[in-house]
């Protein structure tokens, strides 16, 4: 049974229970529900009378989670571009140019790599094998698999052909 707050401490250690339901959590945040401050849960937490103030501050954590991902995000083509730089062999770039815009590499989800390992060893398939049915350089391929995948110049391309043929989702969007 939810226990009820009289704004003073003592007794009972549920300190880390929503107090309208009941429920373990650890985002509890105050909320005026029926006349008592109470600490309740995110489930709870539209109760409050400050129902408002509470969908506000949710709207700007949302904005400050998608702002620390887009920084996030920044920052891992920047130290790619980085890396590519200090890499050495600037004839490669002289040749080629640069592949970030035409065939740019997503960001990728945690671990990619050895989804990618188990996926084709469940299908049967050795590196080589993979390489040839979508007609991609082996090295690309190992490289995903190891994880490396920037640090390769692997193109965005590349992960689009393993995600299809091993119907797999590596794209974090």
């Amino acid at each position: 049974m939810a226990k009820y707050s009289t704004g003073r401490s003592g007794g009972g250690d549920d300190g880390d229970s929503c107090e309208l339901c009941g429920k373990q959590s650890g985002k509890l945040r105050q909320a005026n529900v029926a006349g008592a401050n109470l600490l309740v849960c995110p489930d709870c937490a539209p109760h409050s009378e400050n129902r408002k103030t509470d969908r506000k501050r949710s709207q700007q954590d949302q904005q400050r989670d998608n702002t620390q991902v887009s920084r996030k995000k920044r920052a891992a083509q920047t130290a790619a571009k980085m890396y590519d730089a200090q890499k050495g062999d600037a004839k490669h770039w002289e040749k080629e140019g640069t592949n970030y815009e035409k065939d740019r590499l997503p960001y990728l989800v945690t671990d990619y790599g050895p989804k990618v390992e188990a996926a084709r060893q469940e299908e049967g398939l050795t590196v080589e094998d993979l390489a040839a049915d979508i007609d991609e350089d082996e090295d690309d391929v190992l490289a995903v698999e190891q994880g490396r995948a920037t640090r390769a110049g692997v193109g965005g391309s590349v992960i689009r052909k393993l995600e299809s043929r091993l119907d797999l989702s590596l794209v974090d969007e």
